[in-house]
């Protein structure tokens, strides 16, 4: 197992294919995904682009969809939820389809679609998303962060420490396979007692901080291992629970 980070989605090359390929957007959109597979939604469907996601969703029952998105950090208008994970309730998506978009993490989702494997990372996931690396055997695997409209996101690259951690044990360093993964390795051993402060920290934390009282999506968000849920790709765009 060789495992590559690329701390955004202009970051991955143009050549080759991984056999497994990982999305983290911490600060929220995976940790949202995860939140909604985990109480129940039936989907999430992302779209880098409103008009692609617009033309889906009115092809889909309008009582099983909802609309799901954010730009800078603010709910969209007229779409039904934001980008929060403390706002997935089972009773709001339970059996519904969600069609999402946001600043970042689902361009990141679009840059690797065509991997044959395909799941999403966040702090809660990282150890179940790990061993289902280690089940399907994936020689080469691209750990994706979301960045920051194009930019380096400090916690996108926590997190990619914490599931090559969690995958490689003691032995992680000797699976990275580019400086940027043992990079991130070290910010993980660094921040690993106190998550929440490291996204505090962060730039996008700092953003979020400004906008408004997130304190609930800091803890959720920071939650290290609070989930089993593995979202994966079931076909393009198209996020599903493992």
């Amino acid at each position: 197992m060789k495992i590559f980070y690329f701390h955004t989605p202009e970051a991955v090359p143009d050549h080759g294919r991984p056999d497994a390929a990982v999305v983290i957007d911490v600060l929220r959109a995976t940790t949202t995904i995860a939140w909604s597979l985990r109480n129940g939604a039936e989907a999430v469907q992302a779209f880098a682009d409103l008009d692609s996601l617009h033309r889906a969703a009115d092809a889909w029952p309008a009582g099983r969809r909802l609309l799901a998105g954010e730009r800078g950090g603010k709910r969209l208008e007229g779409f039904d939820l934001g980008n929060s994970p403390v706002a997935v309730a089972p009773a709001v998506v339970a059996g519904k389809r969600i069609f999402m978009s946001t600043t970042n993490g689902t361009r990141a989702l679009e840059r690797v679609c065509s991997a044959p494997h395909l799941f999403t990372a966040c702090l809660p996931n990282r150890t179940a998303v790990a061993r289902r690396l280690q089940q399907i055997s994936a020689a080469t695997i691209w750990i994706v962060g979301s960045g920051w409209e194009g930019t380096y996101s400090l916690e996108d690259s926590l997190a990619a420490g914490a599931v090559a951690a969690a995958a490689g044990g003691d032995a992680a360093v000797a699976l990275a396979g580019n400086d940027e993964l043992v990079a991130a390795l070290a910010l993980w051993q660094v921040w690993q007692a106190e998550p929440e402060a490291c996204l505090r920290r962060a730039s996008h934390g700092q953003r979020l901080i400004s906008i408004a009282d997130h304190a609930e999506d800091f803890a959720c968000c920071a939650a290290v291992d609070s989930l089993g849920v593995v979202p994966f790709q079931a076909e393009p765009g198209v996020l599903k629970a493992h």
